[in-house]
C-alpha cells in the first residue's frame, strides 16, 4: 500500500458543493456526515434530491420503499418527473443560464461545434417529435450505435422525453456484438452513423449496423447520420436519414414519467451467459451521476467535464447526465487523445478549458511512452481535477500523471463502481488526503465495507467489496431477467451485494483495489464475460471449444488470451493464430481482439463439464491453481502451465 501525496487544503474544502451540503444539514466533519448518509439512507438521498432542486411534476412522498427488500428498492415513491427536462428545459428557461454551453464537440479533425443550454433544447425537441412520427412511444427500446458525435446525446435525450429506453453500444463493437444488445432488449429501433473519422481514417458504421439490424428480427427503422457524407448501403423501406427525421421544429413537451420508470438499459457482461442488461430509472441512474459528478468532484456552472469514454461504456451516459443535471458543460471528442500528435489530449484540455479531466490508466501508459516533451507548451491551468475509472492502477503511470502533468497540484480521484451501480462505490474527493492507486473510501450514501470469506470485515487483508444497503441509481435488476440479478449480486450473504472487487483497507484508512473476483475481463477498462467472445470463437467453423481469460498487460492493464480446441489439426498454427484474432476482432470490434490465441486439446472441466477459467488463468501465469478436487483432466491444466513459461507481458 502507498502513503498519501496529495493533502487537501481547507479553503479548497469550503468551496465545493459537498461542504455546503454538509453545512446546510449540519455537519462540519466529512466522517461524521458520511456515517449519517448511511445510517438513513432515505433521509440522505431525500436531502439530496432537495439540494438538486430537481423539477418534479408530481412531489414523491416517500424517499425509498425497502417492502420488496433491499435488493428492490423504491426510490422517490409517487414521484413523477421526466430527466430530459431537468436535464435541460429548467435551465434553457432560466434567462440567466439559457445561453450557457451545454455541449462542446471537437472531431478528429479539429473541427468543432457548440450548442447552448436553448439550442441542444431546440434539437432534442426537433429529434423527439420526428421519433415519435416514427412511431417511438412510451416504454419502446431504441438503440444507438454511434460515434461520440453530438447526435449521440441528442438522441439520448430525445428517447427520454418521449418516456421510451434507450440502449447504448460502443462505437468500436462488429454486428455480432450490437446485435446481441438490440435482441436483449427487443429494440425496434437503431440509430446509426454512415462512420465517423478516427486517426485521420474514415470508419465505417452503416455497414456493420446493416449487419446487425438483418440480425435482430426486432428492428423497424434504421436512423442514418450522415456524419460523413458517404456512399454507403441504403435500404429505402427501413432506413431513415436524420436530417429526415429532424425536420419539425415544434416544442414537443416532455412525457410525464414516474420516478421508477425505466430510462436506459446499458448492457454489461459477467463470466458467463449473454450480457447483462442493467436497468435504470428517470430518477436512479441521473441522480447518482449527477450526484458523483456535483458532490464528489464538484462539477458545477462554469466547469467544462471531459471524460474520454464512449456512449456505450457507462462513463458516457454518465458524463451527459452528470453535466447537464449540475448545470455545467460537457466535451465529447470523437477521435482519439493521441492523434495526430502525443499532445492532442492536453491540446482539448487548454483550447476548451476543461476543469475535469477523466482519463483511464490505460491512456496513461501510453502517453508517458511518448515523454515529458509532448507536455511542453500546453496550458493546463484551467485542470481543477483528474478522473480515473475502469482498472487500477499501478504505481509509476499514477506518479507520472500526479507529477509530471498536474505538477503535484491537481488531484486524482479514483472512482470505481460499475454498470449496475450508475457511478462510484469508492472514490476520492476534497475531503481526504489521496494516496497513489487508492481510494479515500466509500462515497456518501454508499454503505460498503470489506469482507472475508465467513462474512466478517477485514482490515489490512484482501476480502470481497460488499454493501449493505442499497443506493439510488442502483440497477432495478436485469431487463426480463430478475433470477439472474438476485444470483449475480444477493446470494451469497444475507441482504448483502457482493460487488466481485477484491479489495485492501490499509492502516491509514486508504482502501485499495487489487483485482475482480469473478472471471470478468477489464481490457483497458472495458469490461468483457469471457462467455462472449467464446461465443464468437466457436462460431469459426473451425473451432469446437473455447476459454478466455484475462491477464496482465503493460499497456491496457488487461488483454484477453484464448484457449481453443480445433476441430481438426490446423496446417500451420501461426496461421489459424492470426486468423482466429482477426475473427474476434472483426466480430466484437478491434479493442476487444485477443492478445493470444492458443491451442490445446482439451480444456480443464469439473466433471459436469464446466470449464473452470480461474485454473486456466493461474496456471498460465504460473499462480497456485488451489483445490483442483473437482477437475475432470489434470493433464490439460498441466500443458497450460508449460505454455505459460513462455508468456511475456
Amino acid at each position: 500500500m502507498y502513503k498519501p501525496v496529495w493533502f487537501p487544503r481547507r479553503e479548497m474544502i469550503e468551496q465545493t458543493r459537498l461542504y455546503r451540503l454538509m453545512q446546510k444539514l449540519g455537519y462540519e466533519d466529512y466522517d461524521a456526515f458520511y456515517q449519517a448518509s448511511i445510517k438513513d439512507i432515505g433521509w440522505f438521498w431525500d436531502e439530496v434530491a432537495k439540494d438538486m432542486s430537481l423539477a418534479w411534476t408530481v412531489p414523491y412522498t416517500k424517499a425509498v420503499d425497502l417492502e420488496r427488500g433491499i435488493a428492490w428498492p423504491r426510490w422517490f415513491v409517487g414521484g413523477r418527473l421526466n430527466i430530459s427536462a431537468n436535464a435541460l428545459d429548467r435551465f434553457a428557461e432560466d434567462p440567466a443560464r439559457r445561453h450557457q454551453l451545454a455541449l462542446i464537440w471537437e472531431g478528429d479533425d479539429g473541427s468543432t461545434e457548440k450548442l447552448t443550454y436553448r439550442e441542444l433544447l431546440r434539437e432534442v425537441n426537433r429529434c423527439a417529435r420526428g421519433l415519435r412520427e416514427l412511431g417511438v412511444r412510451r416504454g419502446d427500446r431504441v438503440a444507438l450505435y454511434l460515434p461520440m458525435i453530438v447526435e449521440n446525446v441528442v438522441a439520448m435525450l430525445a428517447i427520454a422525453r418521449l418516456g421510451a429506453i434507450f440502449t447504448p453500444c460502443f462505437s468500436g463493437y462488429g454486428a455480432e456484438a450490437v446485435a446481441t444488445r438490440i435482441q436483449g432488449c427487443e429494440a425496434k429501433w437503431l440509430i446509426t452513423a454512415d462512420g465517423y473519422k478516427r486517426r485521420g481514417k474514415t470508419v465505417a458504421m452503416k455497414e456493420e449496423a446493416d449487419r446487425a439490424a438483418q440480425l435482430s428480427p426486432s428492428i423497424e427503422k434504421v436512423i442514418v447520420v450522415r456524419r460523413l457524407g458517404r456512399a454507403c448501403p441504403w435500404h429505402d423501406s427501413r432506413d431513415v436519414s436524420w436530417d429526415e427525421l429532424m425536420k419539425k421544429m415544434e416544442p414537443l413537451p416532455p412525457v410525464d414519467t414516474d420516478a421508477s420508470e425505466p430510462l436506459m438499459i446499458i448492457f454489461t457482461s459477467g463470466t458467463t451467459g449473454k450480457p447483462k442488461g442493467t436497468v435504470h430509472t428517470h430518477s436512479g441512474f441521473p441522480l447518482k451521476a449527477a450526484f458523483d459528478a456535483g458532490y464528489a468532484f464538484d462539477v458545477g456552472p462554469g466547469d467544462v467535464l471531459f471524460w474520454v469514454t464512449d456512449m456505450g461504456w457507462m462513463m458516457g451516459p454518465w458524463m451527459v447526465f452528470g453535466s447537464l443535471l449540475m448545470g455545467s458543460t460537457m466535451l465529447l471528442y470523437e477521435g482519439t487523445p493521441n492523434y495526430p500528435q502525443p499532445n492532442r489530449l492536453w491540446q482539448l484540455v487548454e483550447r476548451h478549458g476543461v476543469t475535469h479531466l477523466g482519463i483511464s490508466p490505460t491512456l496513461i501508459r501510453s502517453l508517458m511512452k511518448e515523454g515529458e516533451s509532448w507536455l511542453k507548451g500546453n496550458d493546463l491551468s484551467s485542470l481543477r481535477v483528474f478522473g480515473s475509472t475502469g482498472e487500477p492502477w499501478n504505481p509509476e503511470p499514477w506518479m507520472w500523471l500526479f507529477e509530471q502533468v498536474g505538477r503535484k497540484q491537481i488531484p486524482i480521484f479514483n472512482y470505481s463502481g460499475g454498470t449496475e451501480v450508475s457511478g462510484g462505490i469508492l472514490g476520492n474527493h476534497f475531503f481526504k488526503p489521496i494516496a497513489p492507486c487508492g481510494f479515500a473510501g466509500p462515497l456518501p450514501g454508499m454503505d460498503a465495507d470489506v469482507w472475508d470469506e465467513q462474512g466478517k470485515p477485514v482490515r489490512g487483508e484482501v476480502g470481497e467489496l460488499v454493501l449493505r444497503q442499497p443506493w439510488v441509481g442502483m440497477t432495478s435488476g436485469f431487463w426480463q431477467d430478475d433470477d439472474r440479478y438476485e444470483e449475480a449480486y444477493w446470494r451469497r450473504w444475507p441482504q448483502t451485494w457482493v460487488h466481485g472487487d477484491w479489495v485492501a483497507i490499509d492502516e491509514e484508512g486508504q482502501w485499495f483495489i487489487t483485482g475482480r473476483s469473478d472471471d470478468t475481463l477489464n481490457i483497458a477498462g472495458k469490461r468483457m464475460g469471457p462467455a462472449e467472445m467464446e461465443s464468437v470463437l466457436v462460431d469459426h467453423p473451425a473451432v469446437l471449444e473455447a476459454a478466455t481469460i484475462g491477464v496482465p498487460d503493460s499497456v491496457k492493464g488487461e488483454c484477453a488470451v484464448c484457449f481453443v480446441v480445433l476441430k481438426a489439426e490446423p496446417d500451420t498454427g501461426e496461421e489459424m493464430e492470426r486468423e482466429l484474432i482477426h475473427f474476434v476482432g472483426e466480430k466484437m470490434g478491434k479493442a476487444l481482439k485477443p492478445k493470444r490465441v492458443l491451442f490445446v486439446d482439451e480444456l480443464p472441466k469439473t466433471r459436469n463439464g464446466k470449464i473452470l477459467r480461474r485454473v486456466i488463468r493461474s496456471a498460465y501465469l504460473g499462480r497456485e491453481t488451489g483445490d483442483l478436487s473437482s477437475l475432470e483432466n489434470h493433464t490439460a491444466v498441466e500443458i497450460i502451465r508449460k505454455m505459460g513459461d513462455n508468456h511475456i507481458d
